[in-house]
């Protein structure tokens, strides 16, 4: 096995076609996160949009045409080092061994507990400003819940087109989760409305998200919103619980590649023997590489993510490239496990 992936559909058709034995695990289904979405809209070639589970399976298609084998379901448990390959421990005791490594491990987006909330993620509910403005409709308000740094970027983003933006905040002030400078530069903004000690209770519309209806948690008090985009950043949480240890991971558990890494690596093994820096998808583990939203720094949208898969592979092959250069000059056990 050249380039075995996890819940990384796309990079796995690129593996295959670019001629490395590719295997593809799954913990529930092909498509990870993007597969949940009703409808994609910013993917370039489906002009009027596409479900997220009709992307998946024709990416399953694909993949299937260039041979590559899926292990589904499977989930990852442990990653170990092995004769200068990664072993890749499963949830059914069996183990995989091969010199690359793509993780697409996706994150769990904190959602709120409200009825019908999944029925409009991708048709007016997301979880990034990009994707809201997506779909958010000519003359549509939005709505943005949370409380921290990045809800009150991203109420101040959408509000640049002149677009009414609700910041729905649980909490009764901004002062203790968000920095200074973003809370006076709204204040200073006519278009974008704070209510403070609210949540969010009902969401609805016909074949969009039209209407949000919050609650003012001390008086039970509602009041509709019309808004044709919901961003919900009240966090995210990577599946990265069994990489702790293994691979450099930022404060939040998100993987951290190529530069994020710092330069320190370069004294580490085996960075000091390799005589490189990690490529820009890189962990600190060489020939180990993290794409799409679990990776620190991520866009989370689709397209960007498969657009790293891409390159991921790219990076993988230049490093079993090298690698194998390395070992037939030096020798050693990957040269018999190859």
């Amino acid at each position: 096995m050249s380039a075995p992936g996890r819940r990384a559909w796309r990079p796995g058709a690129d593996g295959a076609s670019s001629g490395l034995s590719t295997v593809v695990l799954d913990a529930v289904a092909v498509g990870g996160q993007a597969a949940t979405s009703a409808r994609i809209e910013n993917y370039l070639g489906f002009p009027a949009g596409i479900s997220g589970a009709e992307l998946a399976e024709r990416g399953r298609i694909q993949a299937d045409k260039f041979g590559v084998n899926f292990l589904i379901p499977r989930r990852a448990i442990g990653l170990e080092e092995r004769g200068g390959f990664h072993l890749i421990e499963l949830d059914t005791g069996h183990e995989l061994l091969a010199p690359a490594v793509i993780l697409a491990l996706g994150v769990q987006y904190r959602r709120l507990p409200i009825p019908d909330f999944a029925d409009y993620e991708g048709l007016g509910v997301s979880y990034a400003t990009d994707s809201a403005r997506e779909q958010l409709r000519a003359g549509d308000d939005a709505v943005v819940v949370g409380g921290a740094n990045s809800a009150g970027q991203a109420a101040l983003a959408l509000s640049e087109n002149g677009r009414h933006i609700y910041l729905i905040v649980r909490d009764d002030t901004l002062d203790r989760s968000m920095a200074r400078y973003l809370r006076d530069r709204i204040d200073r903004n006519p278009d974008v409305e704070v209510l403070l000690g609210h949540e969010v209770g009902h969401i609805g519309g016909d074949d969009h998200l039209e209407q949000v209806i919050v609650t003012r948690t001390a008086s039970g008090d509602r009041r509709t919103l019309t808004a044709g985009a919901l961003v919900i950043l009240i966090g995210a949480t990577p599946h990265t619980d069994w990489l702790a240890g293994k691979l450099d991971l930022d404060q939040d558990g998100f993987v951290l590649t190529g530069p994020a890494l710092g330069t320190s690596l370069r004294d580490r093994q085996p960075w000091n023997q390799l005589g490189r820096d990690p490529f820009l998808l890189e962990t600190s583990q060489p020939g180990i590489f993290a794409v799409g939203d679990v990776r620190a720094g991520s866009t989370r949208m689709a397209a960007p993510a498969v657009g790293e898969g891409g390159m991921a592979v790219r990076f993988a092959a230049e490093h079993l490239a090298r690698s194998s250069t390395r070992v037939r000059k030096f020798g050693g056990q990957a040269a018999s496990r190859s």
